[in-house]
């Protein structure tokens, strides 16, 4: 019953994953191309998380 008010991880890590993919294609568009490549492996790491976290939730 009291399930539904539980939060879902995996909403809240692909809002951080998208949001870095933003900031990652700021950067690019401003010439930052170490930058570009540090946010890019961060948001693949949340990617990596989101998968984890799918994989827990079905299992």
């Amino acid at each position: 019953m009291f399930g539904m008010f539980k939060r879902n991880p995996v909403k809240q890590l692909r809002k951080q994953y998208d949001s870095k993919l933003e900031q990652a294609m700021h950067a690019q568009r401003k010439g930052d191309i170490k930058g570009y490549a540090e946010l890019t492996s961060e948001s693949e790491n949340i990617w990596q998380q989101i998968v984890l976290a799918e994989r827990q939730k079905s299992a």
